[in-house]
């Protein structure tokens, strides 16, 4: 009689990812705070990054539904402009009472001139309507996709966050955004009080850098 055969299942295979072997970057973003931060994160590769800005590349409309979905229209809307790799970001701030808000409108809540003291007031008005007072009532988070996009279409994204608390009055003169009402879980002080680098130990851009560079970057 034979002898039944117990096959185990087999162990997924690791995902595979592009590595970024060149040695010019696109950066797909016009915004300039955006622009230091991500040329900040990319010095100790020896990349050349040219900004979008730079080249006078168009900003494609951000019509995704998702963190993810606009980071890549981005990415590779630079990145077939340009002919050369593009790196973009979609991120923004969260509230956890306000469903998410502003989330992927974060930037439309500044307007057309980019006025964050009215998007941040906004924000601590809506929160004044929900009578939220206590910080787990003003919890919220800045969450980042990063997208590396190439001019074939092939695409690598991630995905980071950050989680802390919403406060008013807004505090600190660094940064950019809605930073100065931003404060980690963790820490005693907002964003905006942060210099760059301790911002970048923590913050949700670095994040999702990180898991880029641990992916992609290990070619260089």
């Amino acid at each position: 009689m034979s002898q039944a055969v117990c096959k185990l299942p087999q162990k997924s295979q690791k995902q595979s990812h592009r590595k970024f072997t060149e040695k010019t970057l696109i950066v797909a973003s016009h915004n300039q705070g955006k622009i230091r931060e991500i040329n900040e994160l990319l010095k100790p590769f020896g990349i050349l990054a040219k900004s979008a800005s730079e080249l006078q590349l168009d900003e494609p409309e951000e019509t995704g539904d998702s963190f993810v979905e606009n980071a890549e229209l981005k990415a590779l809307a630079a990145a077939k402009a340009s002919g050369l790799p593009a790196l973009a970001d979609d991120s923004g701030y969260s509230i956890k009472i306000l469903n998410g808000d502003p989330g992927i409108y974060s930037a439309r809540w500044a307007g057309d001139h980019k006025d964050f003291a009215l998007a941040m007031q906004m924000v601590e008005c809506k929160l004044q309507d929900k009578d939220a007072q206590e910080d787990e009532e003003r919890a919220a988070s800045f969450i980042c996709a990063l997208t590396l996009a190439w001019p074939d279409g092939h695409v690598e994204t991630f995905e980071g966050r950050v989680d802390g608390v919403s406060i008013w009055p807004p505090k600190g003169d660094n940064g950019f955004g809605y930073d100065p009402i931003f404060k980690a879980n963790g820490h005693d002080r907002t964003f905006a009080e942060m210099n760059c680098s301790e911002k970048q130990k923590i913050s949700h851009r670095a994040n999702a850098f990180k898991q880029l560079v641990d992916a992609c970057f290990k070619a260089i």
